[in-house]
C-alpha cells in the first residue's frame, strides 16, 4: 500500500471519531502540518471529509453515503438492521452484531440508544474472543474442528478479575451456553460492563453471527440482562428466518 494511501485511511479513520484540526492530523501521522492539511484537502474535494466552520475536518457526506451503499451489499447487516434497531429501542441498551469471518469474530453492526455513554466497541474491528459473550454465542455452536482452529491463537490474556484464562474452563463455559442457548460476559473484557448474547443462523442452520445486549453494570447487571433473553431471543430468531433458517 502506497504511503500516501495508507496516510489517507488513517485520517478518514481519525476524523470519523471527531473531527480535528490540521494540527491534530499532523501530530497523529506524525508529519508536517502542511503535508497533513495537503491531505484534508484532497479528501475534502472528494467530499470524502468536509471542513466545519470551526476548521476542524470532520466525516463527509460521500462517505457517509458509500458507507451506506457497503453496508446494504453485506446481506446480513441490512437484514438484521430493523430487528436490532428494534432490540435496542426495547432494551434501552447498546445491541451488537457480530459475525465469524475467516479466523476471527468481528462487529458487523451497533446500535446505541439516544444519550447513551458511548462503549470501546467499533464496527469492524475483531472482538476478544476468550472474553466476548458473541464470540462465546458464536464457538459453542461451531464443529470442535473450527473451535480448536479459531482458538490456535488465542493467548487468554486477563482483561479483568472474570476473564477465563484457562482453555479447558473456557471450553466448558462453551459447553454451558450451547446447553442453555445464550452466552454471558461477565465483565471480562472491560470489568465494567456485562451482556448477554445468542447465535444466529443462516439457512444451512450453521451459526454464523451472534446478536447482543451490552449495558454499563452500573445501569443493568447480569441479573437484569437475563430479563431481556426473551426480547433478545425474539431477535436473534427473527435474523436467523429471514435468512432462510428453518426451525
Amino acid at each position: 500500500m502506497s504511503q500516501t494511501v495508507a496516510r489517507a485511511i488513517e485520517i478518514l479513520e481519525f476524523v470519523s471519531q471527531e473531527p480535528r484540526n490540521p494540527a491534530d492530523v499532523a501530530r497523529h501521522l506524525d508529519v508536517h502540518r502542511s503535508t497533513a492539511l495537503r491531505l484534508l484537502e484532497t479528501l475534502t474535494e472528494s467530499a470524502l471529509t468536509r471542513r466545519h466552520a470551526d476548521g476542524r475536518y470532520g466525516v463527509g457526506y460521500r462517505l457517509a453515503g458509500l458507507a451506506q451503499l457497503a453496508l446494504e451489499q453485506f446481506d446480513l447487516s441490512h437484514v438484521a438492521r430493523p430487528h436490532l434497531a428494534r432490540l435496542c429501542e426495547r432494551s434501552t441498551h447498546t445491541v451488537h452484531l457480530a459475525v465469524l469471518e475467516g479466523d476471527r469474530v468481528i462487529y458487523a453492526d451497533k446500535l446505541e440508544p439516544p444519550r447513551s455513554v458511548r462503549l470501546y466497541s467499533q464496527v469492524g474491528l475483531p472482538v476478544a474472543l476468550h472474553a466476548a459473550g458473541v464470540a462465546k454465542a458464536i464457538l459453542a455452536f461451531r464443529s470442535p474442528a473450527t473451535t480448536e482452529r479459531l482458538l490456535r491463537g488465542c493467548r487468554f490474556e486477563p482483561h479483568t478479575g472474570t476473564t477465563l484464562t484457562d482453555r479447558d474452563a473456557y471450553l466448558a463455559q462453551l459447553a454451558d451456553v450451547r446447553a442453555r442457548g445464550w452466552a454471558v460476559d461477565d465483565g471480562e473484557f472491560e470489568d465494567y460492563v456485562n451482556c448477554v448474547a445468542m447465535p444466529i443462523r443462516d439457512a444451512s442452520g450453521e451459526v454464523t453471527a451472534a446478536v447482543s445486549v451490552t449495558a454499563l453494570k452500573a445501569r443493568a447487571g447480569l441479573p437484569e440482562l437475563h430479563q431481556l433473553l426473551p426480547a433478545l431471543g425474539e431477535a436473534a430468531s427473527a435474523i436467523s428466518k429471514e435468512l432462510g433458517w428453518k426451525p
